[in-house]
C-alpha cells in the first residue's frame, strides 16, 4: 500500500478513510461483518479439526486495490496462460509433441497420479479441459506480479469474491462511492454462459447443466451450493444421477431428465466406482462411460490435475513459448526442481533460506517456510528431500506485497495473494476483474491459506486515470 513517499495513489483515499473513521466505527462493521456471514452460512470445515469441524473465514474489511492499467496487463497473462494448459492439455492426452520435443520430461507427466491414462486419444468437447480456473498470484516488493500456483483441477473460493463484494457493498458504502470499482457480480452470467458453450454438440440451444458435490461434509460445500443458486441449476450428488445407454439422467419427480453438462466439485477419483475407486459412494456408475461417448461434458475435464502439478508448473514458461510461440506475460516465481541434482544440492545446503514445497501439495500443507521453521522442521524436510527429491521443488522466500488489515488493536500490514478466476468456453476466455484475496492475518505470516489461519479481502479494480 504504501512506499517511501507515503500511501500509493491507489490507496490515498483509503487511507485517508482511515484516518478520519473513528475506530468504534471500524470495530462495529467488523462485528457487522462476521455476523453477517454468519448469518449467510459462510463456513468451511477443518479437517482432523478437534476443536471444531466449522470455522468462519475472516473477513477484513480494508478492500486491496488494484489500477486498471496493472490489471489489464494480469488479464493478459492470465488468458495466456490459461490457453497454453488448455493446449497442453490436449496435447498431453493426444499426440503428447512435447514429451517427444523433450520440453517437459515424460516421468513426471507419466508417473504423475493426476495424470489419466483413460483419456489418451479421448476428445473432449470444444477442445476446452480447463473451463475454470483460479491462477494464485503474489506481488514481490510492491512491484511485479508472480504466478505461485495454477489451480486447474476444481479451483475454489468464488463465491468468498461475490459475498466479500456484497459486504462490502452493504457495510462501507461511503467507501466503495468514492472509487469506481469494476463489477464482480457478473460471475455467474459469465460461469453459466461458458458451461452452456461447452455442452456436447447435440444438446441443444439450453443445455441442462448440474453441480456435482460430494455433499454436506466436503470442506467447501456452501460454495457449491451457493454456486449452484446463482446459477440456478440443480446441486445434485453421486446418488442423485444415473447413467443409461451412456447418457446422464438426474431424477426428479417428474422422471429422469438428462444432464448435458456437470460442473464437477468431485476430484477424479471419486467420479465413477467403475472407472477409479470401487469403493467410491460419492460418484456416479457409468459416468466414465458417458463421458467417453460425448454424451456428457464435465467441467474440469478429467485429468486436468497434471497441469497444476508444481513440477509441471515449473516448466510453464517452456510449455507457453511451446505452443503460443510466445514468451510468459507473468513470470514463475525461481523454482528449484530438486529432481535436479544440482538444485536438490543447493536446497540442501540453503533450507533455512527457502519455502519447500510437495509438487502435489495444496491447502498449504506439506510444506516448509524455512525461515520460520524450527532446526527439527528442517532436519525432518532434509530427510524427506534426500528420500524422494522428485517429490519437492523449492522456492525463495520472496516478499510479499502488503495491504492494511483492520484489527481491535488498529490498522496494520498483513501480506496477501490473489486468485483471480478464468473462464474458457467454446469462444474464448474471461476473466471476471478482480479475484479472491487471500490475507495472512497472522504478523509476519507469508501462509494465506484459510486452513491455515488466513482470511480474505474484496478485491477492487479500480479507474486510476485520475486519482489522487
Amino acid at each position: 500500500m504504501t512506499t517511501a513517499n507515503g500511501p500509493r495513489d491507489l490507496y490515498k483515499r483509503v487511507a485517508r478513510w482511515l484516518e478520519e473513521t473513528p475506530t468504534e466505527l471500524l470495530a462495529s462493521r467488523r462485528s457487522q461483518a462476521e455476523l453477517m456471514f454468519r448469518r449467510m452460512g459462510i463456513t468451511f470445515a477443518v479437517y482432523g479439526d478437534q476443536e471444531s469441524t466449522e470455522r468462519l473465514i475472516p473477513f477484513d474489511i480494508v478492500p486491496r486495490i488494484l489500477g486498471q492499467s496493472e490489471w489489464a496487463r494480469l488479464e493478459a497473462g492470465l488468458v495466456q496462460r490459461v490457453k497454453a494448459l488448455n493446449l497442453f492439455l490436449a496435447d498431453l492426452y493426444g499426440k503428447a509433441d512435447i514429451l517427444r520435443a523433450g520440453v517437459v520430461p515424460s516421468d513426471i507427466i507419466y508417473r504423475n497420479p493426476a495424470f489419466r491414462p483413460e483419456m489418451a486419444g479421448r476428445a473432449v468437447p470444444h477442445g476446452v479441459y480447463v473451463q475454470i480456473a483460479g491462477i494464485d498470484i503474489v506481488r514481490v516488493d510492491e512491484k511485479d506480479f508472480y504466478v505461485l500456483e495454477d489451480n486447474v483441477r476444481t479451483p475454489s473460493g468464488v463465491s468468498y469474491m461475490l459475498e466479500n463484494r456484497e459486504a462490502m457493498m452493504r457495510l462501507l458504502p461511503d467507501l466503495f462511492a468514492m472509487h469506481r470499482v469494476a463489477p464482480v457480480e457478473s460471475y455467474p452470467n459469465e460461469l453459466l454462459a461458458c458451461l452452456r458453450s461447452v455442452a456436447p454438440l447435440g444438446a441443444g440451444a439450453d443445455p441442462t447443466i448440474a453441480v456435482l458435490t460430494p455433499g454436506q461434509f466436503n470442506s467447501a460445500y456452501y460454495e457449491h451450493s451457493f454456486l449452484a443458486d446463482k446459477l440456478g441449476v440443480e446441486l445434485v450428488e453421486g446418488r442423485d444421477l444415473i447413467v443409461r445407454d451412456d447418457v446422464v439422467y438426474m431424477r426428479t419427480t417428474q422422471g429422469p431428465k438428462r444432464v448435458d453438462v456437470i460442473y464437477r466439485r468431485l476430484d477424479d477419483d471419486y467420479l465413477d466406482p467403475l472407472a477409479f475407486r470401487p469403493d467410491s459412494m460419492l460418484g456416479v456408475a457409468g459416468l466414465m462411460s458417458a463421458y467417453q461417448a460425448g454424451n456428457v461434458t464435465l467441467a474440469n475435464a478429467v485429468g486436468t490435475g497434471v497441469a497444476d502439478d508444481k513440477a509441471v508448473y515449473t516448466y510453464m514458461p517452456e510449455i507457453i513459448r511451446f505452443y503460443l510461440g510466445e514468451e510468459s506475460l507473468l513470470k514463475n516465481v525461481p523454482t528449484w526442481r530438486c529432481r535436479e541434482p544440482d538444485s536438490l544440492k543447493y536446497v540442501l545446503e540453503h533450507l533455512p533460506e527457502l519455502v519447500v514445497k510437495e509438487v502435489n501439495g495444496s491447502g498449504g500443507y506439506g510444506m516448509l517456510v524455512g525461515p520460520h521453521a524450527s532446526k527439527a522442521d528442517i532436519e525432518l524436510f532434509a530427510g524427506k528431500l534426500a528420500r524422494d527429491p522428485n517429490n519437492f521443488i523449492a522456492q525463495p522466500t520472496l516478499s510479499l506485497s502488503s495491504c492494511p488489515a483492520s484489527f481491535p488493536t488498529g490498522v496494520a500490514p498483513r501480506h496477501v495473494d490473489l486468485r483471480p478466476f478464468v473462464l474458457t468456453g467454446a469462444h474464448g476466455s474471461r476473466v471476471v476483474p478482480g479475484g479472491l484475496t487471500r490475507v495472512a492475518l497472522k504478523e509476519g505470516s507469508l501462509v494465506v491459506n484459510s486452513s491455515q489461519g488466513g482470511g480474505t479481502k474484496d478485491t477492487w479494480v479500480i479507474d486510476d486515470s485520475n486519482l489522487g
